[in-house]
């Protein structure tokens, strides 16, 4: 644990920092009453100091600790944490998450899972706000490492003030606020100094293989040399920055609603806009569906086919959470699914094992054929097959294979499936995941379309086939 020397006058500072950052919480997310705050509690530095000045600010507080056992000193952070909230009489909570090193690294691993647990703990303690102790040298950190990836004015911005992260957290209720934001570490060191507050190191801080500690410890000290008070010059920055993005988010929803057609983007109007527009439109798109958001090469890729290929070509660009497909010159967000067995372009030529399931149907409501993705349901029904027919058939449930006729009406001709998905808009993406249900040689069902009429009648008690798709939804 850690007591350090402090700066002369900054204590006072932080605390009104704070004080001020809670009004405009209360004014901005809370107007009528501020139900329960929960204070991320990691037991360092800034989360003590953030502690301590709500209890000081009369908050009625949440002390939430995630315990990531990634250090053989957690289990004495946890307890670290316990004790100083029961010092305050704050009621304490923490939960356990194990870290999995995913594509994104440890540290953006342990984040999410810290967040979730967190969420969890607020929903819990019907906590409506949860307080971080993120400060002026965590946004400066935040906009330098945005500003050497690249990043655009979506990244410079850095972290907001408040904000709801249902992404984070889990809930659209819950807000997100960084009332230390303003407030430099040197002045936190300070108030910690003066009310006898301890801490704790997480010795992860100094080492060298993580970016934001090689930022920390030995760029920004150069900086500071050189440019003494640069931390609140970038922060205003930052600001400006993020001012303009929200003038962006402003453009890009109006463009939205002018191009959204039905779930899909329509491209006579996208292509309308200027470059720039365009791709501030997709990526705002992305951004409502809570997408990851497209770099920049994907984006050239992606506006590159929309303006550039043919009306009937079947445009796919591949992103990590979706597919984005064309279909009449709309654009679409297409849920990525596993390939299913049997499954092929019906249009090829050429000759392929066949793949049908055989059953019989025995008055079921249902059946799941999870190897074709979905369920077929068996309706009662005024039209449709004779159940006792139904019963005597021995029935198969295969993916089209080419030549299939289905003719739907006596009044109407036997077209091939290809044209009935076509006349129907069904896009040719979902043409190839939709069964058909045979008798024999006969056709009696085709998902999408409907039920071949040459064995359906009229009359009561009769059934009718419905294909669910079991469709994944869209991440995010």
């Amino acid at each position: 644990m850690s007591r350090r020397p402090h700066g002369p006058g900054a204590a006072s500072g932080a605390a009104a920092s704070f004080a001020q950052a809670i009004e405009v919480l209360r004014a901005e997310y809370l107007p009528d009453a501020l139900p329960p705050v929960a204070v991320a509690l990691s037991g360092g530095l800034d989360s003590m100091v953030l502690l301590r000045l709500a209890h000081a600010h009369g908050l009625d507080v949440r002390a939430l600790h995630v315990h990531h056992g990634l250090s053989p000193n957690a289990d004495a952070w946890r307890d670290h944490c316990a004790a100083a909230a029961a010092e305050l009489g704050i009621p304490f909570d923490w939960r356990a998450v194990v870290v999995a090193k995913g594509k994104s690294g440890i540290e953006a691993a342990a984040r999410k899972l810290r967040y979730a647990a967190l969420g969890e703990m607020c929903r819990a303690h019907g906590a409506g706000v949860l307080l971080t102790a993120h400060h002026l040298d965590d946004q400066v950190e935040t906009v330098l490492l945005q500003l050497l990836r690249g990043s655009g004015p979506a990244g410079l911005s850095g972290m907001d003030p408040a904000n709801r992260a249902p992404g984070l957290l889990g809930d659209e209720r819950l807000a997100m606020a960084r009332p230390l934001l303003g407030v430099a570490r040197a002045d936190l060191e300070a108030f910690a100094h003066e009310q006898g507050i301890a801490w704790v190191e997480d010795e992860s801080n100094t080492d060298p293989r993580y970016a934001r500690n090689a930022l920390r410890h030995q760029v920004m000290p150069a900086l500071a040399a050189a440019f003494p008070g640069y931390q609140q010059r970038v922060a205003r920055s930052s600001a400006h920055t993020r001012s303009a993005q929200r003038l962006l988010d402003e453009l890009g929803a109006q463009d939205l609603a002018t191009c959204l057609a039905g779930d899909g983007l329509d491209l006579v109007r996208v292509r309308a806009l200027s470059r720039d527009r365009i791709d501030n439109l997709l990526r705002h798109w992305f951004s409502v569906r809570r997408l990851a958001m497209p770099s920049t090469a994907w984006l050239v890729q992606m506006v590159a086919q929309i303006l550039s290929a043919r009306d009937d070509a079947q445009l796919l660009v591949e992103h990590p959470d979706v597919e984005v497909r064309r279909h009449r010159d709309h654009l679409f967000l297409v849920p990525r699914r596993p390939h299913l067995a049997g499954m092929r372009d019906p249009d090829d030529a050429g000759i392929i094992e066949k793949h049908a399931h055989a059953f019989r149907w025995q008055g079921e409501a249902s059946i799941a054929f999870p190897d074709y993705g979905g369920v077929l349901h068996f309706d009662a029904a005024e039209r449709g097959f004779d159940p006792a027919w139904l019963r005597a058939q021995g029935l198969e449930i295969d993916f089209r294979k080419g030549g299939e006729k289905l003719k739907l009406a006596h009044n109407r001709p036997s077209r091939s499936l290809k044209m009935h998905y076509q006349a129907s808009g069904v896009p040719a993406w979902e043409r190839g995941r939709l069964p058909v249900v045979n008798a024999g040689f006969d056709l009696l069902f085709a998902a999408g379309l409907g039920m071949d009429c040459r064995h359906v009648t009229e009359g009561p008690g009769r059934v009718a086939l419905r294909w669910e798709s079991a469709t994944p939804a869209i991440p995010g």
